[in-house]
C-alpha cells in the first residue's frame, strides 16, 4: 500500500478563508459553495464507542472548524443493497461526499463510486472490491487502513509495564485482519516489555479469544469473567460491542473490591469504564485515529488536493495510531517508555510484524 504523511493542520489564514468562502450569507450561494458530507453508518450507532462515532466526530469536527454541512444515515441492515441505498438517499439529498467506516461497505463503494462520478467517498478500514478480491480505488475515491499492529504494541507495552507482573488476555470480534493486528502487535508489545524493560507479564494461548462476534455484550461479558477467574488482570478488548460487555464485568468486578482492568481500543475509551469518582478500568487503550482520517479527507478536499485513487496508511509515521495523550491510570513513567516505542517504530528501530 502506498503510504503518505498527512499534514495534520492547515495555517489559520488558510482554514478562515475556507470557512467564510462557505458560509458566508452575504454571498447568496452558501448551498452551493458548502460542501455537504454524509456518512453511512454499519451495523452500531452513531454513538457505538467505536468506528461509526470516531468517523462522525471527525466529520462534527470539520463542521466546526471548516463550515461544512454534514448529515448521516443508518442502514435498515448490513448487506449491500442497504448501504447502496442509503448511498442514494445521501447523494439525492447533495451530500456528494460520503464517508463510509469499515470493510463491509467495500463491495457497495465498488460499485457506487462508478455509478456516482461526480461524488466523492472515503472508506475507511477498507478499499473496493467486487467480492471476489479485484481491488479498484476509483479516482474519486480513498481507501484508508491503519497499523493497528504497532497501536496494539504501544498499548502492550503500556500495559506490561504499569503492571510489572500477572496474566493478560485478549479478546477480539471477528477474526478479521485489523483485530487479527491489534492481537499480534499486543503479543509483540508486551514480549518487548519483558525483554527491554524488565517486565514479567504473561498472555497465554488459552486467554486470547475471537469472540465471533462485535456485538454480543452478554457474551464479552461471559468470556471478561472467566478471563479475570483464571487471574488475568488485564484485557485488551478489540471487539465492538463484545469489548462493551468486558467493559461491563470489569466494572461490576471493580466495584467488589478485585483489581482488574481493561485496554480500551479504536478510540479513548476511558469514559467508557468510569464506575465511580471518576475512576475508570480503562487502563488505556490502543488508538486509531479515525476522527482525523475523516477529517483531513474532507480538508482535503476543500483545498482540492483530495487523493482519489489511492490507499492511505495512517500510522506511528503520520500520528494515526497510539494511544491517548492523557492516561490517567498510567504513569509517568510508563507513559515515556511508550513513547520511546512509538519513536523507535517511527523511525524504523523496532519494526512491529503484522503476523505471527
Amino acid at each position: 500500500m502506498k503510504k503518505r504523511v498527512i499534514a495534520l493542520a492547515l495555517s489559520a489564514l488558510m482554514v478562515t478563508g475556507l470557512v467564510s468562502c462557505g458560509t458566508n450569507s452575504d454571498s447568496g450561494n452558501s448551498a452551493e459553495t458548502t460542501l455537504k458530507v454524509g456518512m453511512v453508518t454499519d451495523a452500531g450507532t452513531i454513538d457505538d464507542k467505536s468506528f461509526n462515532q470516531g468517523t462522525w466526530e471527525g466529520i462534527q469536527a470539520a463542521e466546526k472548524e471548516l463550515g461544512i454541512e454534514k448529515n448521516y444515515m443508518q442502514p435498515a441492515g448490513e448487506t449491500e443493497a442497504n448501504y447502496l441505498t442509503e448511498i442514494q438517499n445521501l447523494y439525492d439529498a447533495g451530500y456528494k461526499f460520503i464517508v463510509t467506516p469499515g470493510y463491509k461497505f467495500e463491495t457497495a463503494i465498488y460499485k457506487a463510486q462508478d455509478q456516482y462520478k461526480d461524488a466523492k467517498f472515503v472508506i475507511i478500514d477498507g478499499a473496493p472490491n467486487d467480492g471476489n478480491d479485484n481491488y479498484v480505488v476509483g479516482e474519486n475515491t480513498v481507501a484508508i487502513y491503519f497499523a493497528e499492529e504497532q497501536s496494539g504494541f504501544a498499548a502492550g507495552v503500556a500495559a506490561a509495564v504499569e503492571l510489572q507482573t500477572g496474566e493478560l488476555g485478549f479478546v477480539g470480534g471477528m477474526e478479521i485482519p485489523a483485530v487479527q493486528k491489534f492481537n499480534y502487535g499486543f503479543q509483540q508489545g508486551v514480549a518487548y516489555a519483558n525483554e527491554n524493560y524488565g517486565t514479567n507479564v504473561s498472555l497465554k494461548a488459552e486467554n486470547i479469544v475471537y469472540s465471533g462476534s462485535f456485538s454480543d455484550t452478554a457474551l464479552g461479558q461471559q468470556l471478561a469473567a472467566q478471563m479475570y477467574d483464571n487471574g488475568v488482570k488485564a484485557i485488551f478488548a478489540a471487539a465492538g460491542g463484545v469489548g462493551t460487555g468486558v467493559i461491563t464485568e470489569a466494572k461490576t468486578r471493580v466495584v467488589n473490591g478485585e483489581e482488574v482492568w481493561v485496554i480500551g481500543v479504536d478510540s479513548d475509551q476511558y469514559a467508557d469504564g468510569i464506575y465511580e469518582g471518576n475512576k475508570s478500568v480503562i487502563l488505556t487503550s490502543a488508538i486509531k485515529k479515525i476522527d482525523e482520517a475523516a477529517y483531513q479527507m474532507i480538508e482535503d478536499q476543500l483545498n482540492d488536493k483530495f487523493p482519489g485513487g489511492e490507499t492511505l496508511t495512517f500510522d506511528a509515521s503520520n500520528d494515526g495510531v497510539g494511544i491517548p495523550a492523557e492516561n490517567p491510570n498510567l504513569s509517568d513513567d510508563t507513559v515515556s517508555k511508550v513513547n520511546e516505542v512509538l519513536e523507535a517504530i517511527k523511525n524504523g528501530e523496532i519494526e512491529v510484524k503484522t503476523e505471527l
